[in-house]
């Protein structure tokens, strides 16, 4: 979008990048969040750094400046209580559904907290800072999101022009289209509009590579336990940088193979987004819901502990993961054809299906669960 708003947009003959183009660039990202994630960890620890501040900065620059560049802002009556479905673009008509496909922006923007969780084990006194490190990304992506929203929001010029495929963005990205009308209405061009793309765009950038990161930690630390396929191999430690460098690039090879199909359907972005997001939240459900109906004389609290409130956030949070998981499967476009059909239900269907056979005929003959790299008797690696 950057590139299609800077050589000149829908209406100014803009490049529109084709199929082939957009799946190249993704897998050049991919690639390219790889190769940074196979360097040592300060390089990694560096990189979070310039991240947190870029996101902090920046974020702090499109939330304050935006409404006040827009030649007129909404109201507030409009902002917390108009209400629209847009049926022509998604064909949803329903209220309820659409409150219910509502969280599903949120849920995936909420995903720092989990890679503060998996880079836990690389961090001193993890049985405090790990904790303490989830909720301050959870407080900071709660409070800059919700104001991100209310930025875009306020600053609609025209809410009908934002879903027209005859306006600048071609009705591909509403959020562009904000700040585009916004930059033109005052300016009369795009230059702006482009600069503050490039800011939510590094964002994106510094997204992936956590996520990269994540997503490597999580198959170190499975396959550290011999649960995945060819444990030894993905459990490999780089012996100069100390990383698991397999891990990193057996995670850029799905996430590119995952990517393929968007040659032929639209709808695999949405698919990856759910798949992705219904694994990391589903993956707490069981830890949440033993806590839940674990006696209180069996659970040893560590330092970080929420004492009597625990049961209760428990009980709040199962509820949630079970209803995010539930909405990510949903289509969100109707009518239902195969260009807008949501694959996610059966991609997890068949992976499940493929685990719970390969656990039935092989893996519980020989899988005990996750392997202790502590000496509790001695407090000695």
């Amino acid at each position: 979008m950057i590139i299609f708003l800077a050589t000149g947009n829908n209406k100014g003959g803009g490049y529109f990048a084709s199929r082939g183009v957009f799946l190249c660039m993704y897998m050049g990202f991919i690639v390219i969040w790889a190769v940074l994630n196979s360097f040592a960890l300060q390089v990694i620890a560096f990189l979070d750094i310039i991240s947190m501040w870029w996101q902090v900065i920046g974020g702090l620059v499109v939330i304050v400046m935006l409404p006040l560049v827009a030649p007129h802002t909404q109201s507030a009556s409009f902002v917390f209580t108009h209400f629209e479905t847009s049926p022509e673009a998604t064909g949803i008509s329903s209220k309820p559904y659409a409150v219910i496909l509502s969280v599903l922006l949120s849920n995936y923007c909420l995903y720092g907290y989990d890679t503060a969780a998996h880079l836990t084990e690389e961090t001193k006194g993890a049985d405090r800072t790990g904790p303490i490190a989830i909720l301050s990304s959870i407080g900071m992506v709660s409070v800059f999101g919700w104001a991100y929203y209310l930025a875009l929001t306020f600053s609609i010029q025209d809410f009908n022009y934002l879903y027209d495929v005859n306006n600048e963005t071609a009705g591909a990205l509403v959020p562009a289209q904000i700040i585009f009308d916004a930059f033109h209405g005052r300016y009369h061009n795009s230059t702006g509009a482009v600069v503050f793309l490039c800011i939510t765009w590094g964002s994106y950038f510094f997204c992936g590579l956590s996520v990269t990161t994540s997503a490597a930690r999580v198959v170190y630390a499975l396959s550290r336990d011999n649960g995945i396929p060819f444990s030894p191999l993905w459990r490999r430690i780089h012996p100069k940088y100390k990383v698991p460098t397999n891990a990193v690039w057996l995670c850029a090879a799905i996430s590119i193979i995952l990517g393929l199909p968007i040659l032929k359907l639209d709808v695999v972005f949405t698919a990856i987004i759910s798949i992705n997001t219904i694994g990391w939240v589903g993956g707490y459900a069981i830890p949440v819901f033993a806590r839940l109906v674990m006696a209180e004389k069996n659970f040893k609290p560590g330092p970080f502990y929420l004492g009597r409130a625990s049961r209760p956030i428990c009980l709040v949070a199962f509820l949630w993961i079970c209803y995010t998981c539930s909405a990510f499967l949903l289509p969100t476009l109707y009518p239902i054809q195969l260009k807008t059909f949501n694959y996610a239900p059966i991609a997890i269907g068949i992976f499940m299906t493929l685990i719970m056979l390969w656990w039935a005929f092989d893996a519980r003959k020989w899988f005990k669960g996750p392997v202790r790299n502590i000496d509790l008797g001695n407090g000695h690696s």
